[in-house]
Formats: C-alpha cells, structure tokens, sequence
C-alpha cells in the first residue's frame, strides 16, 4: 500500500564545500542514489529528484527513478522542489515530503512519520534528534534547533543554541533535513522573500519563522544521521558503508 504523500529531493549540482555532491559515490551507489533508495523504502506516491544539471538528471533516470530540471537561479531546496510542484500541476492539497540531497542515511520511521505528519498539526512538519558529542554539537555544518514545550520551533542556527553556560549536552538537538507541507503551504512560502536571519544564517526555515509560520519539530529518539556537507563527511560516509554499520 502508497503512503499519500510525495517525495521531492532537491539536488544542485553546485556546492562550495564539495562541488558535484549528489554524484559522488558512497561505496559503489551515488549519494543521490542513496537518498532515492532510502525514500523508495517508505512506498510514497511518487519520488522526483529535483536538479538544475543536466548530469544529474541522466544519472537519476538512468538508475531508474524520476527527475525534473529545474532552474539554476532558485535561493533555495524549497523554491526548487515549488518550481517542480507547479510544473506538474499537484493540487493545492496535495502532501510534499522534503528530502534534502544530502541525507542518505535519514531513518525510515523519520521519513515515514514526517510525511504522516504533514498538514496535520502545523503549517510545516520536520524533525530533530539529539546529539550525542561535543563535537557535532560545535560542527556549524549540523544545524541546532530549539522548540517551544509543546514542539514548536523557536530558532534554528548553525552555532550552538541555546547557549552553553550549563555545559549539558542533553539539551541541544540536531535538526535533520527533512520537511512535509502542502502545495498550497509550499506556494506560499516560496513567495516570501528572503529574509536576513536566512540570509545570515544560510537556513531557508528562518524565512518561514520570520513570516509567522508554525513548524512542527518531531524528535526521534535515534543515533544522529550523517549528511553530506563536506569531504570529512564523505570519508566517514563510506567508511561507515565500508564497516556495515548501518
């Protein structure tokens, strides 16, 4: 049996801290292939991987998934997957599971309760979980977010919040790269303009929160997912394919 929602990944072929990102291979698969295989899992309605290259959208095809080209001008993963959604006419009501193209280690139940999820508590659903080192909790590539106490989001930032004075690592929690809205929600944020907490920030879910718009912060009782930002993240990536660890 589907799952009522479709999955739309987002992937540029530019990056400054690891240029060709979703074509780089983490043991003998690409990332983006990962990423698709690990969404396919769930059974969604449909999966589109979104990109701006030509190469990336061979490659996607030729592994036998869907994907739509898209601009190259978009700000953001959002504006990219809205340009799609348009494209293909989906009705306003119609549930989107953002999945980042560079989360190929994302947990199944967290693709699969996100999506669940979407349209029925908040504008935007997403998830977080807690980190488990001093070291990730530092890393500005991993992004911290804070929630209100019945899980709303406060703030999202790539520097430690809330601040350390207590040193209690139990209290800081990964955000992890995925969301669920409706096309109708999805219009609307990409309408908004950019907003200088995002902009400093480099975290299109300001923009959201600057505008008033409720997202909805699911934490997952699990070991922190892996994304791939950067070459030291890549080397763990396959090592951890290498050793079977997950």
């Amino acid at each position: 049996m589907k799952n009522n929602f479709t999955v739309v990944i987002p992937a540029r072929i530019d990056s400054s801290r690891l240029p060709k990102k979703p074509l780089l291979k983490i043991g003998n698969k690409s990332l983006i292939q990962r990423v698709c295989e690990r969404a396919k899992k769930v059974n969604p309605t449909r999966i589109i991987v979104a990109t701006d290259s030509k190469k990336i959208k061979a490659h996607v095809e030729d592994i036998g998934y869907e994907s739509i080209l898209t601009s190259s001008k978009h700000r953001s993963g959002l504006d990219r997957i809205n340009e799609v959604a348009n494209k293909l006419h989906f009705d306003e009501d119609e549930p989107i599971l953002n999945i980042q193209g560079d989360e190929p280690f994302v947990p199944i139940n967290m693709i699969q309760t996100v999506g669940e999820s979407i349209n029925k508590s908040s504008d935007i659903c997403t998830a977080s979980c807690k980190f488990e080192n001093d070291e990730d909790i530092i890393n500005t590539n991993n992004v911290k977010v804070v929630t209100s106490l019945n899980g709303y989001a406060l703030y999202f930032s790539r520097t430690i919040i809330p601040n350390r004075f207590t040193k209690d690592a139990h209290i800081y929690y990964k955000h992890i790269g995925i969301y669920g809205y409706t096309k109708n929600i999805l219009n609307k944020l990409s309408e908004l303009e950019s907003s200088s907490l995002e902009n400093a920030e480099k975290l299109e879910q300001l923009r959201f929160l600057d505008n008033g718009y409720k997202i909805k912060v699911i934490n997952f009782n699990c070991h922190p997912p892996l994304g791939i930002d950067t070459p030291v993240d890549l080397k763990k990536a396959n090592l951890l394919i290498k050793n079977e660890k997950i």
